[in-house]
């Protein structure tokens, strides 16, 4: 029976006589799998890494093996997959596993069948994986060789191919062949024991006291027609010397000339460590044996002669348990992922390196340091941000930072003056939101190179946009260093400098950062750092920032959020930290904590996420809310440090919210496309207009309407930029164009003095400063509204998107709003949008109703459900032009009348008309009076 592993998790040590391997998830029967026989495998998922795996410990059903072939050793694993196996979510029958009972599962399969490989084609992997049936739980990837059907051999025990091993200790040795054969082991080349003929042999082998020697073991099989061996190797465990740190070098690699680095890795509880590369064959031999402080708690080497210029892979072996890559580097190679990458977004990798395992770091000296062009961009003040966020993936097809930067025109066209990237440190895999970070220094390859990134930024800021990196340091996933360097079969060790043991609070889904411990405050203020001096970034958005504690409130989500002492004084002292690199970079928080906690940060300087996403989609399917906790008044804050939002990466999406469940009225249909379009329109500008700063989701101002649960919640979506051509989505574009210009060029709309009517469907926003007032006003409903207008004052107004010119005596006057209709008054006239961008005709207030009475025009009866005879009695006399006009300002009907007496009257046949509201126009082609009428059914 063969044991394996994933390689990339675990060079496991042997430290005791007959101590078992540990950390071994799979096992075969027989040890020799091939393609055409039966074989079974065996799981322990006691011993598997994922951070989802502990959702598998103590069933006794409900497992399922999910599982591939290759038809290579070092190509796809999941080249062939059983018939049937589609859904990762749903049970998958043909893989369902039998208990053995303490947390281990057999099945037994023929590859070839189960696979459905064809005859003649070779397996010579398979990639297997265990789960939950809906596949809420699961183990890593984990990979078992399937050999040719001839003569095997190979050690059972140890399963290492190299470890340590105590001075003076010893070590258990168990072979076995796949058939009868003459075995023969040797130590170094000295004979230890033979089998004449046999399929196994065991020795229990003495080791030596000469400490980081390094031995070599081997197993002959051989029979009358072949003869094949299997070796592994061990360290007799090192003592490193004890020596003070170079001065001037910090954790991480160091460039000291041309040809030479200092490599320092902070490693405290660990007894050693070696630098292991391409300089040394992957081998940890002892002139790569890293000196130890005398704290004992960094290991130090400086590396001489390196090729100059040049990409080096290396790693640190720890212990002899694990090869971790440095967690500063900031560049890595990896032999799972690399593969999928294209060479047009990252072209000129350097090839993974032969003889290494797992992901490397690279260090390279020489280095060009990129030529920035703007080297002194103006932030936007807090108070007129607004904020794109966006993921590279989803957002440009080829999904690079160079697609990006050529995108830069649609940003400064909307008005913009931020874009938010999710996170683009290097996370595991290639297809991810990238909340599960693993190097915090590296930038994605995934996206393009860090000089493609660099140019972004630049580029970026030469046209007035800051960039604000979303950045995950309240979690880490396995593959950061820092999580395999100190590991407990199933979660961080309790001795780990950086993480807590168990996670303090219920929203945590990998790995949780203590951020009271020493280790973690020190490399937070070097992340942050970093990317503000090396990248020129202007802030952070800190995901999940209410998991920054140490409070332990288990699954009570209501006790993770109330106020948090230690918490609050963790966020001041990161916020210190960073303005005392960068005086006025951005600090936002998605906390959606106590008030009293976010009140306390906002006015110290913090920036919060506000989340209005609920609201405005009730909202915008005809129910009532009230979005008025974007306001930074209501909630009690002295600054206005709410970032409100729509939508974020978060949230479902608002059109596609509107159009699946919009409610209609008659005629009115809010999930219509074109209705749901204005009723966008209509949101935008109260989410807009709020003082404060402000984000927008991607796509949200093309009315994106892709549900984010389609392809999964964190799945890739359509990229669908032909939105552009689609004439009603294009103005959907233009309004937010138009409200951002207003928000991040007229100073009223970043005033202090302002006041919110928020509680019923029909809105209002005042905004007031010395030189203008805004009066904004909208019907939510999904029927026709004519309440108060309530203007802040009389005199002339101007409407923004139609340009009409009001001329209000009576404030209170009725104004009448159709469903989704929304107006935006201005006291200044300001140069308005050129297009029609909104679909409802010039403003209607009862005023006008007094004027026509005053002038003795009268419809009776009104409303109607047939017909009305409107009557004229005054002295004019002429020809009168009569136009019945619908709410969208349509002229459905159109008479002459021509008055020669004091009293006239034209009668109008609405019968044919659908129910509604209309206006009824008169005019002698100098004066205009309209009157309303509305038609009703039978």
């Amino acid at each position: 029976m063969k044991i394996f592993t994933l390689a990339r998790y675990f060079l496991v040590v042997l430290w005791l006589l007959a101590v078992p391997a540990l950390g071994q998830v799979v096992t075969t029967d027989p040890a020799f799998p091939t393609a055409d026989k039966p074989v079974t495998l065996i799981f322990d998922v006691s011993k598997a890494t994922h951070s989802k795996a502990s959702g598998l410990l103590g069933k006794t059903s409900d497992v399922y093996l999910w599982s591939g072939a290759g038809s290579t050793a070092t190509g796809d694993a999941f080249e062939y997959q059983p018939a049937g196996q589609t859904n990762f979510n749903a049970p998958f029958e043909p893989g369902k596993m039998t208990s053995m009972g303490k947390n281990k599962w057999q099945i037994t399969i023929v590859p070839r069948t189960y696979f459905g490989v064809p005859t003649g084609t070779a397996i010579r992997k398979l990639g297997l994986l265990l789960k939950s049936g809906n596949g809420s739980a699961q183990t890593e990837d984990l990979f078992v060789e399937v050999y040719p059907d001839e003569l095997r051999v190979s050690f059972r025990q140890p399963v290492q191919e190299f470890f340590f091993a105590e001075a003076n200790g010893s070590i258990e040795i168990s072979a076995e062949a796949s058939e009868d054969a003459a075995l023969r082991l040797t130590h170094d080349g000295v004979e230890l024991k033979k089998v004449a003929n046999g399929k196994s042999l065991s020795y229990t082998l003495a080791v030596g006291a000469v400490r980081g020697s390094r031995h070599e073991v081997v197993i002959e099989a051989k029979t009358a027609s072949a003869t094949v061996t299997d070796a592994f190797a061990y360290t007799i465990e090192p003592e490193p010397t004890i020596a003070a740190l170079p001065a001037g070098v910090k954790d991480g690699i160091n460039y000291v000339s041309a040809t030479e680095a200092i490599l320092v890795l902070y490693a405290p509880h660990k007894n050693n460590a070696y630098v292991i590369g391409e300089f040394n064959n992957w081998q940890p031999t002892q002139p790569y044996l890293m000196h130890k402080t005398p704290d004992a708690e960094r290991y130090w080497l400086r590396l001489a002669n390196l090729p100059a210029g040049q990409e080096v892979a290396f790693q640190y072996l720890v212990d002899g348990t694990i090869a971790i890559a440095d967690p500063y580097t900031e560049k890595i190679l990896d032999p799972n992922n690399d593969k999928y990458l294209t060479s047009a977004n990252y072209p000129n990798l350097k090839p993974y390196p032969e003889g290494a395992t797992g992901i490397v770091s690279l260090l390279q000296t020489q280095q060009q340091p990129y030529n920035w062009q703007v080297k002194n961009f103006e932030r936007p003040n807090v108070n007129k941000l607004v904020v794109y966020e966006l993921l590279v993936r989803d957002f440009v097809k080829t999904q690079n930072y160079q697609t990006l930067t050529d995108t830069l025109s649609y940003f400064k066209r909307l008005g913009i003056n931020a874009i938010e990237l999710m996170p683009i440190m290097e996370f595991s895999g290639n297809d991810s939101w990238g909340y599960n970070p693993i190097f915090y220094f590296a930038p994605d390859k995934a996206y393009g190179t860090k000089q493609d990134l660099k140019r972004f930024i630049d580029a970026a800021h030469e046209a007035g946009i800051a960039i604000i990196l979303d950045i995950v340091l309240n979690q880490a996933d396995y593959e950061f260093p820092y999580v395999k360097l100190y590991w407990d079969k199933d979660k961080p060790a309790a001795d780990n400098p950086y993480f807590n043991q168990n996670a303090t609070h219920p929203f945590n889904v990998f790995f949780d950062f203590n951020h009271e411990s020493p280790a973690t405050k020190a490399f937070v203020q070097r992340v942050t750092n970093f990317w503000l001096e090396e990248y020129n970034v202007d802030g952070f958005r800190f995901d999940l920032s209410k998991g920054f504690t140490q409070k332990v409130t288990g699954g009570d989500v209501g006790a993770w959020s109330a106020y948090d002492a230690g918490r609050v004084a963790t966020w001041k002292r990161i916020y210190n930290e960073i303005r005392s690199t960068d005086e006025s970079a951005y600090i936002i928080l998605e906390h959606f904590g106590d008030n009293a906690e976010e009140k306390e940060l906002a006015n110290y300087g913090m920036l919060f996420w506000g989340n209005a996403n609920y609201d405005f989609r009730q909202l915008g399917k005809g129910d009532n809310a009230n979005p008025q906790w974007m306001s930074y008044k209501v909630r009690g804050w002295q600054k206005p440090h709410v970032v409100g939002f729509l939508e974020s990466h978060d949230e479902e999406r608002f059109m596609y919210d509107v159009r699946q469940y919009g409610r209609s009225a008659g005629s009115y249909n809010a999930a219509s496309q074109g209705t749901a379009l204005n009723r966008a329109k209509l949101a935008a500008a109260f989410g807009l207009a709020i003082p404060g700063p402000k984000m927008i989701w991607q796509f949200g101002e093309l009315g994106y309407d892709i549900s984010i649960d389609q392809n999964g919640r964190t799945g890739k979506k359509p990229i669908l930029w032909q939105y552009q051509q689609d004439p009603d989505r294009a103005k959907l574009y233009q309004v937010y164009a138009e409200l951002i210009r207003l928000k991040t060029t007229q100073p009223v709309f970043a005033t202090n003095d302002f006041n919110l009517d928020l509680d019923k469907v029909v809105k209002r926003v005042t905004l007031a400063n010395t030189d203008m007032m805004v009066f904004l006003i909208g019907n939510f409903d999904i029927k026709s509204q004519s309440p108060s207008a309530n203007f802040p004052g009389a005199g002339m107004w101007y409407d923004y998107f139609s340009g009409q010119e009001l001329k209000v005596d009576n404030p209170n006057e009725t104004i009448v709003l159709q469903p989704g209709e929304f107006r935006l008054f201005t006291s200044q006239k300001l140069e308005g949008p050129k297009a029609s961008l909104v679909p409802w005709a010039q403003v209607v207030l009862s005023a006008d109703e007094k004027l026509v009475k005053s002038e003795g025009l009268k419809l009776y009866p009104n409303p109607s459900p047939g017909k009305s005879v409107l009557n004229i009695e005054n002295s004019f006399r002429g020809l009168l032009s009569v136009q019945l006009k619908d709410v969208m300002g349509r002229t459905v009907q159109t008479y002459s009348l021509l008055k020669t007496q004091e009293m006239a009257q034209q009668e109008l046949k609405i019968d044919a008309l659908p129910d509604g509201l209309y206006f009824v126009q008169v005019s002698d082609g100098n004066k205009r009076m309209v009157l309303k009428l509305v038609k009703l059914g039978e």
